[in-house]
C-alpha cells in the first residue's frame, strides 16, 4: 500500500512528519510518498539520518499555510503539497492522502479534485473516540459551519459505513449528539434530523449527550 503524506503540514513539519513516515514504513510496511519541496525534504531527511527505505518524494513547489483561506489557497496554489497529494490519489498512485496541515484546504482540495460520493451533499471530518469497549466516531467535527437535516442523515450513513469497514462493527448504532437524550430535545435542526434518521433504515438509537460518546 502506498500513502501520500503532506511533508509540510502541521506545526512541527517537516521533522516530525518525516520521522512518522519512516516509523509507519518500519512498523506497518507502508510505502509513503512525501509531498512538498524536494530540496527541503531531502535536507531534513539527511539531517535526521532517515533512509529512503519505503519512502519517495513527489515534488510540490508550494505550501499552503494554516492561516490561508482554504478555497482561495487551493485555487491559487495548484502545485502545493496538499493539492499534489490528492492528485496522486486521483491518479491511482496513492491509496489515500494524509495531512496535518490546513484542514479546510485539504477538504476543499478533496472536493475539487476527487468529488463527492453520489448522494452525499457535503463532506465531513470524522473524529474517533476510544470507548470502554470499542470506539465511536463523531461526524461532523468541523468541515461544515451550518448543516441541514439531510446532511446529518448522510453523516449517519457515512459514519456507519466507516464503522463497518474499518472497525468491523456489523450493525453500528447511530445517534444525534444533542443537549438531551429525550426525543424532542434540541433545535429545529435536531428535531428534523431525528425524523429523517428514524426512517432511514440505520440502527438509529435517538439522541445522546456528550458524555455518551465515550460509552
Amino acid at each position: 500500500m502506498r500513502i501520500a503524506l503532506d511533508a509540510m503540514g502541521g506545526d512541527l513539519s517537516p521533522t516530525e512528519i518525516l520521522l512518522g513516515a519512516a516509523e509507519a514504513h518500519k512498523e506497518y510496511g507502508i510505502d509513503v510518498i512525501l509531498t512538498g519541496p524536494e530540496d527541503i525534504i531531502q535536507k531534513h531527511l539527511a539531517e535526521l539520518s532517515i533512509p529512503m527505505d519505503g519512502l519517495s518524494i513527489f515534488h510540490c513547489s508550494q505550501v499552503i499555510g494554516m492561516d490561508e483561506s482554504p478555497t482561495e489557497a487551493v485555487r491559487q496554489k495548484g502545485n502545493s503539497s496538499i493539492v499534489g497529494g490528492l492528485d496522486l490519489v486521483k491518479r491511482g498512485e496513492a491509496a489515500a492522502f494524509v495531512s496535518a496541515g490546513n484542514s479546510g484546504a485539504v477538504m476543499a482540495a478533496a472536493v475539487l479534485n476527487l468529488g463527492r460520493i453520489q448522494g452525499i451533499e457535503r463532506p465531513a471530518i470524522a473524529t474517533i473516540f476510544d470507548t470502554a469497549s470499542s470506539s465511536s466516531i463523531l461526524l461532523d467535527a468541523g468541515a461544515n459551519i451550518e448543516c441541514k437535516p439531510s446532511y446529518l442523515m448522510q453523516f449517519g450513513f457515512m459514519g456507519a459505513g466507516y464503522m463497518k469497514r474499518v472497525f468491523h462493527v456489523e450493525t453500528p448504532r447511530v445517534a444525534i449528539l444533542s443537549n438531551g437524550a429525550e426525543e424532542g430535545k434540541g433545535t429545529l435542526l435536531i428535531k428534523e434530523s431525528y425524523a429523517l434518521l428514524k426512517a432511514s433504515g440505520l440502527n438509529f438509537i435517538g439522541n445522546i449527550e456528550g458524555q455518551d460518546l465515550f460509552k
